[in-house]
């Protein structure tokens, strides 16, 4: 029994099911997965694109502070106010150094005064001028510092600060220098960031007069880039040239070189975006650079996040997809049954037929494929029903003819009885050779009258063959002699009748050698299981090697010619097919021979299908 049952073999109802259920299966999640995995794509390339663009359009409006930071740092140098206070403030703080009594000589409190009320006048002016600059420094060359402070206190370590200015403000050429993001702590004791613009002050004749830094609160940056961050939902990191971060919405990055950070080394164009896993997440980053001060802003956007809409459209396609599905799947059963009905009532029609009963007929509703079928079906009931009716007469006035013929042929018993009369009548006249060749040709009769394809067993046909030669030799006195050389364990085995005699008949008249006197003949017999082989030899003249080939072709394939082979209307066709049909196809007869030797005829016969006599068990 098979393990799997194959696709062919499944029920019509459930291969309809099967083919529309994949029909509709397949298209359906090739477009949903397609649908899906574009939506995807398309919201992750419209997020870059669009995050891109508000970077940009930030970056230009930081970029625009900065240029203005720039612009009022140079405001200094055209307030001739704030030129001549520095220029004061110089030669005091020069006269104070250049005095040998300097530590003796006292301050000038009021000149000092006028020289910062002077600066810090205008410096409250300037510091009006733009939103977000809360606090303006100026120094003079020797680092004493004038300042204006919106909110937020000035820095405790201004000095520290004025000589890292003045270190980087040293290699301009008095254009203004924009610097990094440093924290600091105010006098309130509170820490802040800001990143600063810094720029040499020269008077009329070039000659630096002083120093002007502006610092700007990262709160400006941090303005622009809460709304991107609001979009994105993600984190945004800007650092400059050298990696130092600028601005972190996380606030845990400010004022720190990241040069070296997997994120910073990703964005190596002017933009674009990559993706990085950090902790287990995946993130997107997206970047730009700014083309005026060269700080790039990086984006960092969870992918969940990007994803949240795209599941949810996921989810949705799927479900429709899976409705879809199920009500293919009722559509298919509803149609399944109504192709396959109408044929499981016709193979229900065919069984009852099978079994004799032509009163069926198939109910014809449509006239589709079905109806077509069903009215054909009907038609071929009535027409069988015909059929046997007629075969039904012809074997009944067959059987009559052959019962008239029989009835009209000389009984065989009575033959018998009048071989045996006359038989009687040669003993009594002393011919007791008459009377042998009666005897023997009774019991050839006895032995032949009987149904062919009744069983008897090998020792019977043996004897059969025996008394067949006997009678010949009468005839030819002294001219055949048989060897009969099978193992008595063979001689109980059943098969059917006059399988021998006929291959004898056929040695004797179609094979015998008048050069010499004596024909030999010999039966042996060989089991080679499954088989029972029964060979019979001749030493008559042979047969040529292509009556040969064509002889055994014809036996294996039934295409026997009677007329060159056959004996009698017997023959080797009839021994040969009379054993396929009683044992079956792979049985029968073989024949071998050699001109000028003789020949063999090899009966194949099985052995399973052999008995002994009474016993009712294959051997």
């Amino acid at each position: 029994m098979r393990s799997k049952l194959r696709i062919g073999d499944m029920k019509m109802d459930r291969k309809l099911l099967l083919s529309f259920i994949l029909l509709v299966t397949i298209p359906l999640s090739v477009v949903g997965y397609n649908s899906s995995s574009k939506y995807a794509t398309s919201i992750e390339e419209k997020t870059i694109a669009y995050s891109i663009k508000m970077q940009e359009s930030m970056m230009v409006r930081v970029d625009d502070y900065i240029e203005d930071m720039k612009s009022i740092s140079s405001i200094p140098a055209y307030i001739d106010d704030i030129k001549s206070n520095l220029i004061r403030s110089n030669r005091y703080y020069a006269e104070r150094q250049s005095s040998e009594l300097s530590t003796s000589l006292p301050n000038n409190f009021d000149q000092l005064l006028s020289i910062q009320r002077g600066i810090e006048g205008q410096l409250s002016f300037i510091n009006t001028i733009k939103r977000g600059a809360n606090s303006v420094y100026l120094f003079d060359v020797y680092g004493n510092s004038y300042y204006s402070i919106v909110s937020g206190g000035i820095r405790n370590d201004l000095d520290k600060s004025y000589h890292y200015w003045l270190n980087e403000a040293e290699l301009s050429r008095g254009e203004a220098v924009l610097l990094r993001t440093q924290k600091y702590t105010s006098n309130l004791q509170s820490e802040r960031y800001a990143f600063s613009v810094v720029r040499k002050i020269v008077d009329d004749s070039l000659s630096v007069i002083g120093l002007i830094a502006i610092d700007a609160d990262i709160s400006i940056i941090e303005d622009q880039t809460s709304e991107l961050d609001q979009v994105t939902k993600g984190a945004s990191l800007i650092v400059d040239k050298e990696g130092n971060v600028i601005y972190d919405s996380e606030k845990k990055w400010i004022a720190i070189n990241m040069s070296e950070h997997n994120i910073v080394n990703h964005a190596l164009n002017k933009k674009g975006s990559f993706y990085l896993e950090k902790d287990g997440i995946q993130f997107l980053h997206i970047y730009a650079i700014s083309n005026s001060t060269g700080w790039k802003i990086i984006t960092s956007i969870p992918v969940t996040e990007l994803t949240n809409d795209t599941i949810v459209v996921k989810r949705i396609i799927w479900i429709t997809t899976a409705v879809a599905v199920l009500i293919s799947i009722i559509v298919a059963i509803i149609l399944s049954l109504a192709i396959t009905r109408p044929l499981r009532t016709m193979t229900r029609l065919m069984k009852s037929v099978q079994e004799g009963n032509f009163k069926e007929k198939f109910p014809v509703k449509y006239h589709d494929e079905v109806g077509m079928l069903g009215s054909q079906f009907n038609r071929m009931i009535v027409r069988l029903d015909q059929l046997i009716q007629e075969i039904y007469e012809m074997e009944t006035k067959k059987k009559k003819a052959e019962l008239q013929a029989l009835q009209n042929q000389i009984n065989p018993h009575f033959m018998y009885n009048t071989l045996e009369s006359i038989r009687m009548s040669a003993e009594m006249n002393d011919d007791s050779t008459t009377a042998d060749m009666i005897a023997i040709l009774g019991k050839l009769l006895r032995y032949s009258i009987s149904n062919l394809n009744d069983e008897t067993n090998i020792e019977e046909e043996m004897n059969h063959v025996q008394h067949y030669i006997e009678l010949l030799n009468y005839r030819y006195p002294d001219r055949f002699q048989l060897v009969i050389n099978v193992d008595r364990s063979v001689m109980k085995y059943r098969m059917i009748r006059l399988l021998l005699q006929p291959i004898i008949e056929n040695a004797i008249y179609h094979g015998l050698d008048d050069n010499k006197g004596v024909m030999h003949l010999k039966i042996s017999s060989a089991v080679k299981y499954p088989l029972l082989m029964i060979h019979i030899v001749d030493d008559g003249i042979g047969i040529e090697t292509s009556k040969l080939l064509r002889l055994n072709s014809g036996l294996r394939d039934g295409s026997v010619d009677e007329a060159k082979y056959g004996i009698g209307g017997i023959g080797l066709k009839n021994v040969n097919e009379r054993i396929k049909l009683q044992y079956g196809q792979q049985y029968g007869i073989r024949v071998e021979s050699q001109l000028g030797v003789g020949t063999e005829v090899i009966l194949q016969l099985p052995i399973g299908r052999v008995k002994v006599i009474g016993d009712e068990s294959d051997m």
